[in-house]
């Protein structure tokens, strides 16, 4: 986590690189290898209003990653959001949407918000997903170095991007999406693989010339260095990214409790696309630690980074027809990109009879 301190400048900048162990090194709707930790924030307790929620109290486990693109999962139930819909929530945090998913389909965990590619990924193996809800529109940006001259993602033909691994939602967009318009491959960079964080650090000691990150790592190293934001593929090709997805198992056992979760979460998303602060007051306790980040132009409220942080991407609780539309174009990429083994019809994965619900 980042720390009140008065350390020197190069030593802040390392510091706040590391983001510690609270962002437990994970692609945002990518995949990395590594085991389950209790999840953090408000006890949830077995009791509901009863002008709120119906009496009788479900039962749910929800498997979420640390970091922003799950906001909403976590915003509800440091909010206290899951009790007033009568649910009674055991949040798990996990470090890969691979790991998740593993869980959910072996019974550990009842629903998660994670990856869309991992769901596609997965149904094409098989298993029994759903896809209920929508979460987060997807946010990645390219950041350089202020002196860089680097101003454009055209500008990085030659240059070292370093980037979540090959087959991850980061990689099949910068593939598919990012360098494609740009009339760039990724042979015509070097690729340098490598965590959020380690991406960053390399930018700041010079070891890689670009990074391709996600929130709230933007933010803290744009605050934090000297360095640029110059592409942000959620500005240029928005793509629901995160999504809410459980098992035909659990729909079938306990659909009344998905359809709580999910309540819940609507009322998460309201939150941080109308009230960012509160929802970051909320929050940010889960990235950084202290009420202050140090900078160059002095210290910074850790709640308005997170603030800013949400402020810079977009949260959805539906998906409509052109999510599906675009959905489709992201699983016919992995198909080319052979992340997937066969085609995949993104309607087949999705339940979508709580949203149909909610427009009626």
């Amino acid at each position: 986590m980042f720390h009140r301190n008065s350390q020197s400048k190069s030593a802040r900048v390392l510091l706040g690189l590391t983001l510690a162990a609270s962002l437990v090194a994970v692609s945002a709707c990518g995949e990395k290898s590594g085991n389950t930790t209790q999840g953090g924030g408000a006890t949830p307790t077995t009791s509901a209003s009863a002008s709120t929620a119906p009496k009788e109290v479900k039962e749910l486990k929800i498997g979420y990653l640390n970091v922003m693109d799950d906001a909403q999962a976590m915003v509800a139930y440091d909010g206290k959001l899951y009790e007033k819909h009568a649910l009674n929530v055991k949040m798990q945090a996990f470090e890969s949407g691979t790991d998740l998913v593993k869980a959910m389909i072996g019974g550990d965990v009842d629903a998660g918000v994670l990856g869309f590619t991992n769901a596609l990924t997965w149904a094409s193996k098989g298993a029994g997903l759903k896809v209920v809800g929508g979460a987060q529109m997807g946010f990645h940006s390219i950041l350089v170095r202020n002196d860089s001259g680097i101003n454009s993602v055209a500008d990085l033909k030659g240059k070292r991007l370093g980037s979540q691994k090959a087959g991850s939602t980061a990689d099949i967009v910068l593939t598919g999406v990012t360098l494609k318009k740009a009339g760039l491959t990724k042979e015509d960079l070097k690729m340098i693989y490598v965590e959020p964080a380690q991406a960053i650090q390399s930018l700041a000691g010079g070891a890689v010339d670009a990074a391709f990150v996600f929130e709230p790592y933007d933010k803290i190293a744009t605050k934090t260095m000297p360095v640029k934001q110059i592409y942000e593929v959620g500005k240029e090709w928005p793509f629901p990214c995160m999504v809410v997805i459980t098992t035909d198992d659990v729909l079938k056992k306990n659909r009344e409790g998905v359809n709580r979760m999910l309540d819940a979460q609507k009322e998460a998303i309201d939150l941080l696309q109308k009230d960012s602060q509160k929802a970051a007051d909320l929050i940010t306790k889960r990235f950084i630690e202290g009420d202050t980040l140090k900078t160059d132009k002095g210290d910074v409220k850790a709640t308005s980074v997170i603030k800013e942080s949400i402020d810079s991407q977009k949260f959805n609780w539906d998906i409509n027809a052109d999510h599906i539309k675009t959905m489709q174009e992201i699983s016919d990429i992995m198909l080319s990109q052979k992340v997937l083994d066969k085609p995949v019809k993104v309607e087949d994965i999705l339940d979508l009879t709580w949203q149909n619900a909610q427009k009626k």
